[in-house]
């Protein structure tokens, strides 16, 4: 067995950043910034009113003081000449403030009679004036790599850049192993059970800005294993869910090698999580999970986020920790890094009651792996641990 790190390390030299790629910005939420972009205008490109009013020469504005109204500036819409000494110009909020005008007074603190306007008391200092360029100036940068949320959208979107260049979203294969198996929706036989580590991996690969393929499930016989290795092919990444460990119907890792996979580690000194393999078939990277569902999903934490995270030019690191306090003690920890699952909230974090791999219903209910070291003593309330939200 090797540690996590290590097997961590042998994991990212199987994964490069992909190629980039060009999409539309309507298409590039969730995906990777691969190439910094400028700004190519300034926003906004000219002083605008942030309210709607009146725009004044500031030097003016005093207690009922009066302006002739002389015209308007709406959104879309500015007024082109040149506001003097006495006049005023009726403007709306987002409009070009008019030359000679570095005021604007809000419609409520003026009374209004026909084109004149009287000013009222205590207007204050605010101009209420947005300047040009207060927002981005052209050439301001959006650096990458960078993920994409909605808030860089409408600001790619602002910056005029309608082409975005991004990494490629990695193809995922995704292989359940076992006769056991039968997909959601249909009816299992008495000895079987629901195939659902497949569902939990992709959703968690699509939150990654990986592209998921879930492939028919690999029967236990090589035949159907070849089948199924067959139908990957084309994928950046294929996983295998079940049969990486040496029992007697665990054939993923001899059809691997007969297929030419190049085995980098097997077995990882952890909990849950163990019978993990790692190699390179043909141009893929791949990685035999177990299938026990929590150590699947809790493996797809610590070893293939980063992995995706990588194909993606975010960067070869661990999956982040944080520190919190226990709000409930907690016990020894064996020879083997153990992720438990627990819950944190505003008084710190406890760990889950059961922490049995094969139970779905506790990590859903969980919002943390709780990360104990080997040989970790016991710890109590207050102390700190590590934990990986989840």
């Amino acid at each position: 067995m090797i540690p996590v790190s290590q097997a961590l390390d042998e994991l990212f030299n199987l994964v490069s950043p992909l190629h980039i790629e060009h999409v539309a910005l309507r298409d590039a939420n969730n995906r990777v910034l691969a190439q910094t972009q400028y700004a190519t205008r300034t926003q906004p490109p000219f002083a605008a009113s942030s309210m709607d009013g009146y725009a004044v020469k500031g030097a003016e504005v005093e207690d009922d003081c009066m302006f002739k109204v002389i015209g308007e500036s709406a959104a879309g819409h500015g007024w082109d000449g040149t506001v003097g000494a006495g006049q005023a110009v009726r403007i709306f909020t987002g409009a070009p403030v008019p030359k000679g005008a570095d005021f604007v007074v809000i419609q409520e603190d003026v009374k209004v009679r026909g084109n004149l306007i009287t000013l009222c008391r205590d207007i204050g200092q605010k101009d209420n004036i947005r300047p040009a360029g207060v927002d981005f100036l052209e050439g301001n940068p959006m650096t990458a790599p960078h993920k994409l949320q909605p808030a860089d959208i409408a600001l790619l979107a602002s910056m005029n850049i309608a082409q975005v260049p991004v990494y490629r979203r990695p193809i995922v294969a995704l292989i359940s192993t076992g006769d056991e198996l039968v997909m959601p929706g249909q009816t299992p036989e008495p000895d079987q059970i629901i195939a659902s580590n497949t569902f939990g991996l992709a959703a968690m690969l699509e939150n990654l800005g990986a592209h998921p393929r879930i492939l028919p499930i690999a029967r236990d016989n090589e035949a159907s294993l070849r089948t199924a290795f067959d139908l990957a092919k084309g994928a950046d990444l294929v996983i295998t869910i079940g049969g990486a460990s040496v029992g007697d119907h665990d054939l993923v890792a001899p059809v691997a090698a007969e297929l030419g996979m190049k085995q980098s580690f097997y077995k990882v000194a952890m909990r849950p999580g163990k019978p993990l393999m790692a190699g390179k078939l043909g141009d893929m990277a791949m990685v035999g999970l177990p299938g026990n569902p929590v150590s699947a999903m809790v493996c797809g934490t610590i070893f293939i986020a980063p992995m995706i995270r990588a194909m993606l030019g975010l960067g070869r690191s661990a999956s982040p920790q944080r520190s919190v306090a226990l709000s409930a003690p907690i016990g020894a920890n064996g020879p083997r890094e153990h992720y438990m699952r627990g819950f944190a909230d505003a008084n710190g974090v406890h760990s889950a009651d059961q922490q049995d791999s094969s139970l779905l219903s506790v990590l859903s209910q969980s919002n943390v792996l709780i990360v104990r070291p080997p040989n970790d003593p016991t710890r109590d309330i207050g102390e700190c641990v590590n934990v990986m939200d989840i």
